[in-house]
């Protein structure tokens, strides 16, 4: 039997995990399409990164909590045992919802990993340490480009904000605490999610500002993923995700 300290570790490595692999195939669906070749080349390039931390963070789970290898987890699960949250679920709409969601989900990200590099599993410190590095660069690319963007036109600032009025609700669905959250601080592993929340929330504010939008004050949490609870779209990416993979599970490219 798994004890809670056991369980609270897997399921922060699974949240971790299956909102890197979502959203880096979501990030992926603006190869091609961008609105400039800077931003084609952007999104891939994170789209990649967040594919690989998702790879490390299932290979975590191989290694140290006796689950299946990086390929099986990733390809072979059903929607019902992903702990994403619904934020990263939403597919590729306009480049303003986009552009929301990249400077929401990873300033919450790049704060997720700068905690995480003082954790007492230290593989899992051991790869925070290795990666805050390039969600940095995420960072200051959505920092600049959420402010460039909502100071171009009156046009622009109006479809910013309504896009982070949108997506806000969603994103604080990342915070959705487990069962076992304080099996995690106890133990050292994490300071957990509403002290990440009010790291987020103190470092959005002065950007959101600075860029001329409002944070909704009336906006209620949109949660249910982390408990397996998913949006009509994660099944169709899943079946999209896996469909060259579930032809021959073993063949080797």
């Amino acid at each position: 039997m798994k004890t809670p300290h056991q369980l609270a570790l897997k399921d922060l490595l699974f949240k971790m995990a299956d909102d890197c692999l979502i959203l880096g195939h979501r990030n992926s669906e603006w190869v091609g399409i961008g609105p400039m070749l800077e931003e084609d080349i952007a999104f891939a390039s994170i789209a990649q990164d967040k594919l690989g931390h998702a790879l490390a963070l299932y290979t975590i789970l191989h290694d140290h909590c006796e689950e299946p290898d990086a390929d099986t987890l990733a390809f072979m699960r059903g929607e019902g045992s992903f702990r994403c949250c619904h934020f990263v679920e939403i597919p590729t709409q306009e480049y303003d919802f986009a552009l929301v969601r990249h400077f929401l989900f990873d300033t919450a990200d790049h704060l997720r990993f700068e905690m995480l590099t003082t954790s007492a599993f230290e593989p899992l410190a051991q790869l925070a340490r290795k990666v805050k590095g390039e969600i940095a660069y995420h960072t200051m690319h959505a920092n600049i480009f959420i402010r460039t963007v909502s100071n171009g036109s009156e046009e622009a600032k109006f479809r910013m904000q309504s896009a982070f009025n949108e997506a806000y609700p969603l994103a604080l669905g990342i915070f959705e605490e487990s069962p076992n959250e304080q099996e995690l601080m106890e133990n050292g592993i994490f300071g957990g999610e509403r002290h990440l929340f009010e790291l987020w929330l103190k470092t959005i504010q002065p950007i959101v500002h600075q860029a001329g939008l409002k944070i909704p004050s009336d906006a209620m949490p949109v949660f249910g993923g982390r408990k397996g609870y998913h949006t009509e779209h994660l099944t169709p990416l899943l079946e999209e995700m896996s469909e060259v993979f579930a032809q021959d599970p073993s063949a080797e490219w």
